[in-house]
C-alpha cells in the first residue's frame, strides 16, 4: 500500500526586491543624514585648524557634538533623533561662528619661548576712517622702526589681512607693518554701506590712516605698499599727498585698467583658441570684451582671468577667495563669509568707476620716490603698460625691478626691494 506524500514548499533565501530596496533606502537616508550632520559641523571643525579660539573652548564644543548626538540616538527613535541631533548641531556652530569673532586677533610676536619681545608690537584694532569704524593689524618687532602701510591683496573688496604671514611677516623685523581692511571687506565689511563706496572714500580714509599713524608712531614720513588694486589707492594717495611718504612700493601696478582688461582678454580669447577650448571660446566671445557692469559682472572678469592665472602657473581666482581668508588668524568664521561677500560686492560698485584711470596722463608726476616690482610674465596687469608708466613718469627717484614672475611678489621678494632697494635711498 503505498503513501502519499506532501511536500511543504521551502522559503528562498534571496531576499525580495522590496525588501533589498527598502534596505537600499534606509541606507541611502542614513548617509544622507550623516552628510547632513557632517555639514552642520562644519563651523566646529574649522575651529581648531583656521581659528584662534582656544583649545579648552573648542574641545568642549566638539565633545558636546558627541554628547548630543549619543543622546538623541540612545533615548530618541531614528527619525526624531536625527531632528534633535540636527538641531543640536546648528546650535553649537552658531556658538563656535560666535566663539571664532569673539576671539580673533593677531598673534604675539615672540622670542623663541614663546614670550612676546621686548618693545615689539601685534595689535588688532579699530579706527575711525571717515565717521565709521574700520579694522586695522599693527605689528613689528621694534615700535621704533619706519612705519608701513599696506593697502591690501587686491580687488577691489579683497581685505588685507591675510598676507600677515605671508607677504609682511618677514617685514616685521625691519618696520612697523600696518594692514588695513579697507570698508567694504573683510573685518571692514560693515563699516559703510556698499552702495557707496567711491574711490575718493578710499584716498580719504587712507589719507586719515596715514595721519593717525604718523602721530601715533611720531614720524613725520612712513611708507606704503600696494598690490594690483592696492596700487591704484596708493598712486592716487602718494599723487594727492606727497608730503606725508618717503616712498611708494608698487606690485603688479595698474596703470590703466580699461586697455590693461581688452589686451588680458584677447590674450585670453588667444590661449583658449590655441588650447582647443571651444566651449570657454565661446564663453568668452558671448561675454564680449571688457569692461562689463551690471549683474553677473564680477563672473565674467573672473572668466578671462581665470585663463591668464592658469597662464601664469597661478591658481583659480574661486581657489584664492576660498583659500586666501583662512590663513588670517585675524578673522573669525564670519569675517571670512564676509571676505568672499566683499569682493565680488565691492568689485561691482568700485570697479566701474575706474573705467577711465590712465595714470600716464593724470599721475605723470609725483613728489614721491617711486619703485615698481614687477613681474616679466605679468599679464593681469601688463607688464608692457607698467613699462610704459615708468618711462613717463617723473619722480625724485625712480624704480623698476623685474621679476621673473606673475603677478605678485614672493616675500623674499618683497624684502629684498625694501632693504636693498627703498630704504637706502630713502633714510
Amino acid at each position: 500500500m503505498s503513501t502519499l506524500t506532501h511536500s511543504v514548499p521551502r522559503k528562498s533565501s534571496i531576499p525580495s526586491f522590496p525588501h533589498i530596496a527598502r534596505k537600499i533606502g534606509v541606507a541611502s537616508l542614513t548617509l544622507f543624514g550623516a552628510f547632513v550632520a557632517v555639514l552642520l559641523c562644519v563651523p566646529l571643525l574649522l575651529l581648531p585648524l583656521t581659528t584662534a579660539v582656544p583649545a579648552l573652548i573648542w574641545i568642549t564644543l566638539i565633545v558636546a557634538a558627541g554628547a548630543v548626538a549619543y543622546a538623541a540616538f540612545h533615548f530618541l527613535q531614528p527619525l526624531a533623533a536625527f531632528g534633535a541631533m540636527y538641531a543640536g548641531f546648528v546650535i553649537l556652530s552658531l556658538l563656535a561662528v560666535w566663539a571664532s569673532q569673539l576671539f580673533a586677533a593677531t598673534p604675539p610676536i615672540t622670542d623663541a619661548n614663546g614670550k612676546p619681545l621686548p618693545n615689539s608690537i601685534a595689535v588688532m584694532e579699530k579706527v575711525n576712517l571717515g565717521g565709521s569704524e574700520q579694522w586695522i593689524t599693527i605689528r613689528g618687532k621694534d615700535v621704533n622702526k619706519p612705519v608701513l602701510l599696506y593697502l591690501g591683496i587686491g580687488g577691489p573688496g579683497a581685505g588685507g589681512f591675510p598676507a600677515n604671514f605671508t607677504s609682511l611677516q618677514p617685514l616685521e623685523d625691519h618696520f612697523v607693518v600696518v594692514n588695513w581692511d579697507q570698508p567694504g571687506t573683510g573685518k571692514s565689511y560693515d563699516a559703510v554701506p556698499i552702495s557707496t563706496l567711491t574711490v575718493d572714500r578710499f584716498v580719504s580714509d587712507a589719507h586719515e590712516l596715514t595721519q593717525l599713524l604718523r602721530a601715533r608712531f611720531h614720524q613725520e614720513k612712513i611708507y606704503v605698499m600696494g598690490l594690483s588694486w592696492g596700487t591704484i589707492l596708493g598712486t592716487k594717495l602718494v599723487h594727492q599727498y606727497p608730503e606725508l611718504f618717503h616712498a611708494y612700493l608698487g606690485m603688479g601696478q595698474m596703470v590703466n585698467t580699461t586697455e590693461n582688461d581688452r589686451i588680458g582678454y584677447e590674450l585670453a580669447l588667444r590661449i583658449a583658441n590655441e588650447r582647443g577650448d571651444m566651449n570657454l571660446v565661446e564663453t568668452l566671445r558671448r561675454n564680449g570684451p571688457p569692461p562689463y557692469v551690471g549683474e553677473g559682472m564680477a563672473l565674467k572678469y573672473a572668466v578671462y582671468n581665470n585663463v591668464l592665472f592658469d597662464y601664469m602657473g597661478n591658481a583659480r581666482l574661486e581657489l584664492i577667495l576660498t583659500l586666501v581668508p583662512q590663513l588670517a588668524r585675524e578673522y573669525g568664521l564670519w569675517d571670512r563669509v564676509n571676505f568672499d561677500r566683499g569682493l565680488i560686492e565691492s568689485f561691482a560698485v568700485v570697479y566701474p568707476q575706474l573705467r577711465e584711470l590712465d595714470f600716464t596722463t593724470e599721475a605723470n608726476q609725483i613728489d614721491v620716490p617711486m619703485y615698481f616690482l614687477h613681474g616679466h610674465n605679468d599679464v593681469n596687469a601688463t607688464a608692457s603698460l607698467v613699462e610704459r608708466y615708468f618711462n613717463v613718469l617723473q619722480a625724485p627717484r625712480k624704480e623698476l625691478i623685474w621679476l621673473e614672475s606673475g603677478h605678485s611678489a614672493g616675500a623674499e621678494e618683497i624684502l629684498d626691494a625694501m632693504l636693498n632697494h627703498v630704504l637706502p635711498q630713502t633714510q
